[in-house]
């Protein structure tokens, strides 16, 4: 069979590096694609993004079905035309993907089925935003309403900050359409973990636990990132924890999509916060495979992802299960220069190969020059995964590996994982 995989970063290559995997599958297409796609065995990259194209290309190469790696085509309703065309594509419809394209509709929606998250309160007005911050106090967290590249949510520890990313939002148009609306949340107290499933509208099937490092830099410092590493299993999810996830927030969130007459097919992301106590509250939702998480789940993912992905299409994933390595994986992202605000591009990427004797390197921010070279074309370049009897042992494989590659102004944190080894 002939898959297709839309995008072009860490997840997509790590998605269909596992489909390939498969006996049964002869390629898999990624649309567009990346410089690390481009050379991995039964992968081909296939230069379209028009979902017109898209569709063409799925009945003129005759594609099982559709995988959707980013957020911003399910949010503009490509589930919905490829169903249309009769085409099977795995992924939440345009509505069922507001819990991700809009905070608002997410935390109304939480707020109206019981789901455990900070209080909120959603603005378009500068000045009652800024009240609100006065009323409430710092720390805070202001966040853009809609899509923002992992970048539309500000922690701020000041009220100065929180007053900053308002006027940045609200009045300097920072995050364009997305900031035109901002939700301000309660700062919850805790430790992150990311917990995803795949649901077919009813059943759900847990992936393996990680957790994702947000922060540019070490220590949790810096800016907000789309993600500067993660490690899977994440330990803070202990088995009670992870039944109150299921029951609190998992469950209640799919039987709530149903009630809304939209059932939730795809991909669903909980972003966690898990306080002292174990429970667990809601960061927020994606409507998709976390990047950088999926580099280490799929690395530990020992079940063919083609039979997972047919189940789910097919509304029977209480027929199947997943099994997965005991063996933990980190995965370390590599950034550009001046990542995340404005990223250098077209840099040379040297080690690649030796990196891969090590580790496993899955790309993102890669395209090819005109001399064949493998280049940086993104803030996030690529995600270096180690596999290894416990974190200790991972972590050190994913930067042994990592340090055979190298180009120009190079960064990356040092400290992945070090809060499931302290553990």
């Amino acid at each position: 069979m002939k898959l297709l995989v839309i995008g072009s970063g860490g997840r997509e290559h790590a998605l269909a590096w596992k489909l390939a995997q498969s006996e049964r599958v002869e390629t898999v297409f990624v649309a567009p694609g990346n410089a690390g796609t481009a050379i991995e065995p039964k992968l081909k990259n296939v230069a379209l993004t028009a979902y017109a194209d898209l569709i063409d290309f799925c009945k003129k190469e005759n594609i099982a079905f559709t995988v959707v790696g980013p957020e911003a085509p399910l949010a503009a309703g490509v589930v919905n035309d490829f169903r249309e065309q009769g085409l099977k594509i795995f992924g939440p419809t345009q509505y069922s993907a507001q819990l991700e394209s809009s905070k608002d509709y997410a935390k109304a929606f939480m707020s109206k089925y019981g789901i455990p998250t900070a209080q909120y309160q959603t603005f378009e007005n500068a000045k009652a935003a800024h009240d609100y911050v006065n009323q409430k106090g710092a720390p805070i967290v202001i966040k853009a309403d809609g899509l923002a590249a992992g970048k539309g949510v500000i922690v701020a520890l000041t009220s100065d900050e929180a007053h900053a990313a308002i006027d940045d939002m609200l009045l300097g148009n920072k995050m364009g359409n997305a900031g035109a609306r901002v939700v301000i949340e309660d700062f919850l107290q805790g430790e992150e973990a990311s917990f995803i499933v795949m649901a077919d509208g009813e059943n759900v099937l847990p992936m393996a636990t990680s957790q994702d490092h947000k922060r540019l830099l070490d220590n949790d410092q810096g800016s907000n990132t789309g993600g500067m590493g993660a490690y899977s299993p994440a330990p803070v999810v202990t088995q009670a924890v992870y039944e109150r996830v299921m029951n609190e927030i998992i469950l209640p969130t799919i039987k709530g999509m149903q009630s809304e007459g939209h059932p939730f097919s795809g991909f669903l992301y909980a972003g966690l916060m898990i306080d002292k106590n174990g429970a667990p509250y809601t960061i927020e939702f994606n409507c998709r495979f976390g990047d950088p998480e999926t580099q280490p789940i799929m690395s530990r993912l020992n079940t063919d992802l083609v039979g997972l992905v047919e189940a789910a299409i097919d509304g029977k994933l209480n027929e199947v299960s997943a099994q997965w390595n005991p063996q933990t994986a980190v995965g370390v992202v590599l950034a550009t220069e001046n990542y995340p605000e404005t990223p250098k591009k077209g840099d040379v990427i040297s080690g690649l190969d030796e990196a891969d004797q090590i580790g496993k390197v899955f790309h993102a921010g890669t395209s090819v020059n005109a001399q064949n070279q493998i280049i940086t074309n993104g803030g996030r370049v690529l995600c270096v995964v180690g596999l290894g009897d416990g974190v200790a042992a991972a972590k050190a494989k994913a930067y042994a590996a990592l340090e055979k590659i190298s180009f120009d102004g190079m960064q990356y944190r040092k400290d992945i994982a070090d809060k499931a080894v302290n553990r």
